[in-house]
């Protein structure tokens, strides 16, 4: 087997630590790997495979070396900046911001969902929001064989999702100490604003999920509204997600179809209070599904609760494996 030089920018916050961490957990074959992140990180020292590398400061130059791909998890402005310059030498950059999930000329990507996608790249390839990977995993095979009318997403949305920053706040708040980063303490509360709010009233994280969830499907035709919460969760994102559809389905058919769909695990056994819980989730690749019901209130709909790690599958996971399809066509 060949293996590839491996580039990670950010690789000293969550998201980049996690990759590297998945990285030697799926035995990705690296050759040569190059650790980047800002000049407050620069120097650090990271234990990857049994070395030790040396996190260097990210520029313009970093790619002025044979690097077949880069794993962008720095944030939209560093993306925006440095990912054209990377792919300018060649390097295949796989971006986690928001920079470039929806430029048309970008694939943006799920592996379970649109692995074919990842081949029609001109050099960058986005990783959807952490919320609508693990939806849309769930979504994609009802949609294939029900066709999707309308989606309802409500998130429960945990505080890693926005960094060391929300973590710090939730600990804060839970040793009495004032919030810091939140505009109201996440302690005892859920805030129903994850991101910036725009002129009709929605937040950009529901617009995002709105949007991806389109693309990544290929189908702009979807009714879909979203309402984005976040809660006093450490990891791993919740979601309520209501679906209709044009196709009548049987029930036990549609959730036979979900537990033999790729990356799903089917935990549906309310009797016995078996569901999809965040401890469950955390540490975890899958993206979990339970609470499958019918919608009474339609003809053809349902009800499902999805649960995942945000901080893996949502984001360090999906990326390794997007790298993982790629390697196939290089």
């Amino acid at each position: 087997m060949k293996n590839y030089n491996i580039a990670v920018v950010g690789a000293t916050g969550m998201v980049g630590r996690t990759i590297l961490r998945v990285l030697e957990e799926r035995n990705f074959p690296v050759n040569n790997l190059y650790l980047f992140s800002s000049s407050k990180s620069a120097g650090t020292s990271v234990e990857f495979s049994g070395k030790t590398y040396t996190v260097e400061k990210l520029n313009e130059s970093s790619f002025n070396r044979d690097i077949h791909i880069a794993l962008f998890a720095a944030g939209g402005s560093i993306s925006s900046k440095y990912a054209p310059i990377a792919v300018s030498k060649g390097v295949i950059v796989i971006d986690n911001s928001s920079a470039f999930r929806m430029n048309e000329e970008v694939p943006l990507v799920v592996p379970e969902v649109n692995e074919t996608d990842i081949y029609n790249h001109k050099g960058i390839i986005a990783n959807p929001n952490c919320s609508t990977i693990q939806a849309v995993v769930a979504l994609k095979p009802l949609h294939d064989k029900y066709n999707i009318k309308r989606i309802v997403f409500s998130t429960y949305q945990a505080v890693s999702g926005s960094g060391v920053k929300g973590i710090s706040d939730l600990e804060n708040g839970l040793s009495g100490k004032p919030n810091t980063f939140y505009p109201h303490p996440i302690v005892n509360n859920c805030l129903p604003h994850i991101d910036i709010f725009t002129d009709n009233g929605y937040s950009k994280e529901e617009l995002k999920m709105i949007q991806e969830t389109k693309k990544i499907l290929n189908d702009y035709g979807l009714k879909i509204t979203a309402t984005t919460v976040r809660v006093p969760v450490t990891n791993c994102h919740s979601e309520s997600v209501n679906v209709e559809f044009y196709k009548d389905f049987d029930l036990m058919e549609l959730k036979d179809l979900l537990k033999n769909s790729p990356g799903i695990v089917l935990i549906d056994n309310p009797a016995n209070n078996e569901y999809p819980l965040a401890s469950l989730a955390n540490g975890k690749d899958h993206v979990f599904v339970g609470r499958v019901r019918r919608d009474e209130s339609v003809d053809s709909g349902i009800n499902m609760w999805i649960v995942a790690d945000n901080i893996r599958k949502g984001a360090a996971t999906n990326a390794v494996q997007i790298a993982e399809s790629l390697i196939k066509s290089l």
